[in-house]
């Protein structure tokens, strides 16, 4: 049997925890700052894990995890 292919677009996007949980930078934190206030900003910098709804499709996308 071949190998399983892993979505690059996914593995560039998402970092592994230590506890194998996925983790994701939150949207809206490239551009047009300037209207959001000081608290929105500094929660744009942290990142947000994967929804439980999600995990079937990352785990699709990324047969062998990230590393």
């Amino acid at each position: 049997m071949p190998k399983m292919k892993t979505r690059k677009s996914a593995s560039k996007r998402l970092k592994q925890t230590a506890s194998g949980k996925y983790v994701h930078a939150r949207t809206g934190g490239r551009h047009i700052q300037q209207k959001k206030n000081a608290k929105r900003r500094r929660r744009l910098r942290t990142g947000a894990q994967v929804k439980s709804t999600d995990i079937g499709r990352v785990k699709a996308a990324l047969p062998y995890g990230l590393k």
